[in-house]
């Protein structure tokens, strides 16, 4: 009964400590002069778009983002100049089906629910990006939808 007992407050006290990082690493200061991010839909996937109006690319990398439940990496816009992308999902177009599996072999499999390190709200989003080498977080707010 005490091996119990030891376990479970060393499994709570290990995940306090846990959390306590990420929250240390989340920062209220912007990375980079960010406009207004917006997320879009189409063909079963969703787009994370965030423009950046400034940033000191020696400085700062921006790497992934959580939002609404999953992790993407973040991607600059080869058509938008000074906008990262972010992918959730898989376009419906994407996929073939067959009743020979060979030819769906190259199906993607769908992009698993990935919970954030810090609870965000549907409007929000979750930052990963690096400063001087060290991991840091920056909470997104206000994230609209666009057709």
């Amino acid at each position: 009964m005490k091996n119990i007992y030891f376990l479970f407050a060393g499994a709570l006290i290990l995940g306090l400590f846990g959390q306590c990082a990420v929250n240390k690493n989340l920062q209220e200061a912007a990375p980079a002069q960010f406009k207004q991010a917006y997320a879009t839909s189409n063909d079963g996937s969703l787009q994370l778009h965030l423009p950046v109006m400034a940033i000191q690319e020696e400085l700062i990398t921006l790497e992934s983002v959580y939002f609404r439940g999953m992790h993407s990496d973040l991607v600059l816009d080869e058509n938008t100049p000074n906008e990262y992308v972010a992918q959730f999902g898989i376009p419906q177009s994407s996929f073939v089906m067959s009743d020979d599996p060979k030819e769906e072999y190259g199906n993607r499999p769908p992009q698993l629910p990935e919970a954030s390190p810090v609870d965000i709200e549907r409007d929000e989003a979750l930052l990963v990006f690096s400063k001087n080498g060290k991991t840091k977080y920056y909470k997104l707010t206000g994230i609209t939808e666009k057709e």
